[in-house]
């Protein structure tokens, strides 16, 4: 396990990767935690309202973030102040992402429906980031053997392949298949290949001389919206809340 963690993490440069990784997921769930406390109006948390004006999270999220960053331009890829630049970084994301619907809509959305869209790209990012940091890259790591090294393109071009089809899946509206794809080849496949959703880019490009098409895309969008709303209703509530109603 030493040597693994040595090669594919220290070596390449990736321990500030997954220090920023850990610390936004962290700090999402503890901040999620945190908010359903102050909403249920238990423990000793409260908005933090100098003046009678509420301070969204967001603001000291952009904050760490800036730091963190300027942080990170100004030292290196190792020792101690790229982690803790890493660190900053991440809980400064995990803040930000955690409104990302007041970002989106301009309004106080946290605990409605449209409030959700944060658990959505909060779980997208985490996704896309754990996908960067667990692809062995034959970059960065120094005298690999021929075994290694056809090994870790072999990786690479099974990934790069598979990311392509799940572009093609998010294009065609299909966002969670798509993140799902990248981790799984035939997700990615299935989400590429079946229709695309109404609205959707591939629709408005592909379907706008076909009406049978967006005809079936239309239906087939419903039929799926049916069946499976409820069931990712019930897993965002889970994890940031269930809305106000």
């Amino acid at each position: 396990m030493g040597h693994w963690w040595y090669r594919n993490i220290v070596e390449p440069g990736k321990l500030p990767l997954l220090l920023a990784l850990a610390s936004f997921v962290l700090t999402f769930l503890v901040t999620r935690v945190i908010t359903r406390l102050i909403r249920a109006g238990r423990g000793p948390f409260r908005d933090i309202s100098p003046g009678g004006l509420h301070v969204h999270h967001v603001v000291p999220g952009v904050i760490l973030m800036v730091v963190g960053g300027f942080i990170a331009l100004a030292g290196g890829r190792r020792g101690f102040g790229a982690g803790a630049a890493a660190v900053l970084f991440g809980v400064g994301v995990g803040l930000v992402l955690d409104e990302f619907a007041l970002i989106l809509h301009l309004d106080d959305v946290y605990w409605t429906e449209q409030g959700t869209k944060s658990v959505e790209i909060v779980i997208l990012t985490a996704a896309l980031v754990a996908l960067v940091l667990g692809g062995f890259l034959p970059f960065g790591v120094n005298e690999l053997s021929p075994d290694e090294t056809v090994d870790r393109l072999t990786v690479v071009r099974t990934v790069a392949g598979n990311f392509l089809l799940a572009v093609v899946a998010l294009v065609k509206g299909k966002a969670r298949i798509a993140v799902i794809g990248v981790f799984v080849p035939f997700v990615a496949l299935f989400g590429a290949l079946r229709l695309a959703r109404p609205n959707s880019p591939w629709a408005r490009r592909f379907y706008r001389k076909r009406p049978k098409a967006r005809a079936r895309a239309q239906v087939r969008a419903y039929r799926h919206d049916r069946r499976w709303s409820g069931l990712r209703r019930k897993v965002e509530h889970l994890i940031g809340g269930a809305p106000s109603r």
